[in-house]
C-alpha cells in the first residue's frame, strides 16, 4: 500500500478541498497520514477520521497582521518538517502533499524528497494577489517581490503542481511555473454529497410563505461577495417585480451593515436574512429560488476566483447572475450565465428584472451553465486528482495518462462556440 503525508495549515473537517482529496486517496487503497491544526472538532491531537491518520498541532489561526500570518506560517513550518522527517522515517512516503498557504510549506518535505518521495504542490491561492487584496500592498511593493520568490522558488522545488482554474495556472506561467509539471484540479462541489445531504424534497423553512420570484445568497457575509451591490441593484427594480424576494443565507461580519443598507433603501419587507443554514439542509432551499446571485468584487486576486457557490447553484438547475469575473467567464459563455459588471448596481437590476420577466431564459441559462459544467465537475477532478497521485506514486491506473486531461484540452471541451471570448 502507498503512504501520502498531506500538509495542511487549516483545520482538516472544514477544509473541504483537502478532506475531498483524502477521502479520494482512501477509496483509491492509498494509505494516508494528514498534518493539519487543531480544530474544536478534535477531541484528541491524533485520531482517525474516514480512514485518515490525523495528526495536529494546538497552533491557533487568527486572522490579522502580516507579522502574525509569519508567525503561524513558520511555527506550523517547524512542526510540520519535524513530523514529515520521524513520520517517514517509518513509513517511507511515497508523496508529500503540501498545500499552501503558506507557499514555503512545500519545503517541509525535504527530507522525505531527499530520501525518495515526490512533492505535490496544490496552490489553493495565489499568494502575491491574496496579499495585495488583503492588505493594500503596491504591486511592485518590495513585500510582492518577495512573495513572488518565495512563490517561484516553492512550485520549482516540488515535482508536480496543482493549479485550482486555468487563469491563476496562465499567470503562474508567465512567472517562471513549468507548464508541463502543472495540472488544474478546480473546486467543484462534490455532486453526490450535495445532493444526498437534501433531507426530503419537501421545502425548508415552512414558517416562510414562498413568495412568486427568490433570488438568493448564501454563504459568508463578508465585504468581498457585494452583497451591498446585490441590494442595491435590487432597490433599483423591486417596485417593477411584484411578488419578488432577495433571500441571504448566512452570517458574517456584513450582516448589520447590510440590514442597515436594506432598511435605508426600503426594501425591508422584501430581503429576507435567513441566518445560519445547516449544510444539508441548503439544497432544500436552493429549490426555492428562481435565480442566484453572486455579485463578487473585482480585484487583481477575486478576478481569478471561481466561486463554488457557483456549481451548487448550475447542479440544482438554478440560473445565475454572476460578476464578470475573468476565471468565470473563462469557464462559461456570455448566455450561460447573467453577466454583469462588477461593482454596477445599474448593470446587476437589469439582469434581475430581466430575468424576472423571461422564464424562458432561466431555462435556457440554466441548461447551457450544465452543459458547460460537464467537463469540469467533480467527478472529473477527482479521476484528475487520483491519476496524478497514482503518476507520483508509481501506480498503475485504468485512467487516462497524464496531459490527455491537460487544462488546455479540458478548455476545449468546456464549449467551442464561445472559446473566442475565453481569453
Amino acid at each position: 500500500m502507498k503512504s501520502v503525508c498531506i500538509l495542511l495549515h487549516n483545520h482538516y473537517e472544514t477544509d473541504v478541498r483537502v478532506t475531498r482529496k483524502a477521502e479520494a486517496l482512501i477509496s483509491a487503497g492509498y494509505d494516508v497520514d494528514l498534518l493539519a491544526l487543531r480544530s474544536k472538532y478534535s477531541k484528541s491531537k491524533n485520531y482517525d477520521l474516514g480512514g485518515v491518520h490525523v495528526h495536529t498541532i494546538s497552533l491557533g489561526k487568527k486572522r490579522g497582521s502580516l507579522v502574525r500570518y509569519a508567525f503561524e506560517y513558520l511555527m506550523f513550518f517547524v512542526w510540520a518538517s519535524y513530523k514529515v522527517f520521524t513520520l517517514h522515517r517509518k513509513k517511507k512516503y511515497a508523496v508529500i502533499d503540501v498545500n499552501n498557504l503558506p507557499d514555503f510549506l512545500v519545503f517541509a518535505g525535504a527530507y522525505a524528497k531527499w530520501t525518495g518521495a515526490n512533492i505535490v504542490f496544490d496552490m489553493h491561492e495565489i499568494t502575491p494577489e491574496f496579499y495585495i487584496s488583503k492588505y493594500g500592498i503596491k504591486q511592485n511593493s518590495f513585500v510582492v517581490r518577495v512573495l513572488e520568490y518565495i512563490e517561484r522558488k516553492s512550485f520549482n522545488f516540488a515535482d508536480y503542481v496543482i493549479n485550482i482554474n486555468q487563469t491563476i495556472e496562465d499567470v503562474l506561467v508567465k512567472r517562471g511555473l513549468a507548464r508541463s509539471k502543472s495540472t488544474i484540479i478546480m473546486n467543484c462541489v462534490d455532486e453526490e454529497f450535495f445532493l444526498a445531504s437534501k433531507p426530503s424534497d419537501s421545502p425548508a423553512g415552512p414558517e416562510i410563505p414562498q413568495p412568486e420570484f427568490v433570488m438568493m445568497y448564501h454563504g459568508t457575509v463578508t465585504h468581498i461577495y457585494g452583497l451591498d451591490i446585490a441590494l442595491q441593484g435590487f432597490a433599483k427594480v423591486h417596485q417593477d417585480m411584484p411578488g419578488a424576494e432577495f433571500w441571504i443565507l448566512g452570517t458574517g461580519t456584513e450582516m448589520k451593515a447590510l440590514e442597515s443598507l436594506a432598511e435605508q433603501l426600503g426594501v425591508t419587507s422584501k430581503v429576507r436574512f435567513l441566518g445560519l443554514v445547516r449544510p444539508q439542509e441548503i439544497p432544500s432551499w436552493m429549490k426555492r429560488c428562481d435565480v442566484g446571485v453572486l455579485a463578487t468584487r473585482q480585484d487583481i486576486f477575486l478576478d481569478l476566483s471561481f466561486s463554488g457557490k457557483l456549481s451548487e447553484y448550475i447542479i440544482m438547475g438554478k440560473a445565475v447572475i454572476a460578476s464578470r469575473l475573468k476565471t468565470i467567464r473563462y469557464y462559461f459563455a456570455e448566455d450561460a450565465l447573467g453577466f454583469f459588471e462588477p461593482h454596477n448596481p445599474d448593470d446587476l437590476a437589469k439582469q434581475m428584472i430581466g430575468l424576472y420577466r423571461d422564464p424562458a431564459r432561466r431555462r435556457h441559462m440554466a441548461e447551457r451553465a450544465l452543459q458547460e459544467y460537464e467537463p469540469i465537475r467533480w467527478k472529473v477532478m477527482k479521476d484528475r486528482y487520483l491519476q496524478l497521485m497514482d503518476d507520483a506514486t508509481g501506480t498503475s491506473s485504468a485512467l487516462p495518462q497524464k496531459g490527455t486531461s491537460a487544462p488546455s484540452r479540458m478548455a476545449e471541451a468546456v464549449s467551442v462556440n464561445d472559446s473566442g471570448n475565453r481569453k
